[in-house]
């Protein structure tokens, strides 16, 4: 089975699916191609406010990219010029929330990382085992763990490959919450949905000014962080929250 990558939409919430259970949810060259494809829609959609990726079934969240795929490159100038989706899944300015299960490896873990938020259920195994195959992950594993959890702690998971549970990668900060595989989907989609209703302007300001944190220097995040709030305050949404403030009421923002 070639697989495939599903959107839904509905209440400001796209679902992106990667739906090849079978081969638990392992991501073929086509399926990146389509995965990078939705991302682009997905973040010029104004319909769209958030954005949820998960696995179909229950046994994978993604085992990451197709080992026999991998192999079919005809030359590494090929492999070079591939769809990286975890680095497509990255590209969305939306706020992004995944809902881990089951397998979560390689590629699949780079993908997940690539989110904003993780909420796992008991049965996610988390790990990068590149390294046990004899190479290093391309979609962002040895650049994004030091600065998620420290540098010996992503040493061990990148240098062994060994994989982890859910309440270890709950303890390392792998991911921010670990809940019952009955009720993942609903935790995350609750999730999603409350990150749909703030003010799109606010929240992507937040991932922007986080986003810069990872690479700039202290003076030059704390400017640019200001300029993101200068933003916000040019959309005007602060009006609507300072009113449903006084008002005692959720705030409610149109855009």
């Amino acid at each position: 089975m070639d697989g495939d990558v599903r959107v839904t939409i509905g209440d400001g919430v796209a679902e992106l699916v990667l739906d090849r259970p079978a081969k638990h949810n392992a991501v073929t060259p086509a399926m990146a191609r389509r995965l990078l494809d939705h991302a682009r829609a997905l973040d010029a959609e104004d319909a769209v406010r958030a954005v949820l990726v998960r696995g179909e079934g229950e046994r994978a969240f993604s085992a990451g990219s197709d080992l026999n795929a991998l192999a079919a490159y005809p030359t590494a100038w090929h492999f070079r010029n591939r769809v990286e989706y975890a680095t497509a899944l990255r590209g969305i300015r939306k706020p992004v929330v995944a809902a881990l299960q089951g397998w979560t490896l390689g590629g699949g873990a780079e993908a997940a990382l690539s989110a904003d938020l993780r909420v796992a259920s008991e049965t996610t195994r988390l790990g990068f085992p590149e390294v046990q195959r004899g190479w290093v992950g391309g979609g962002g594993a040895s650049q994004l763990l030091p600065r998620l959890i420290g540098q010996g702690r992503a040493a061990r998971l990148l240098m062994l490959g060994e994989p982890v549970d859910a309440a270890e990668a709950l303890r390392l900060g792998l991911v921010e919450e670990v809940v019952p595989q009955a009720a993942l989907l609903d935790r995350a989609r609750e999730v999603a949905r409350k990150l749909a209703a703030l003010s799109p302007v606010a929240v992507q300001s937040v991932k922007a000014a986080m986003r810069m944190a990872l690479e700039a220097p202290l003076s030059a995040g704390l400017a640019y962080e200001n300029e993101m709030n200068v933003l916000c305050f040019s959309a005007g949404d602060h009006l609507e929250g300072i009113r449903a403030f006084n008002e005692k009421r959720p705030a409610e923002f149109a855009r």
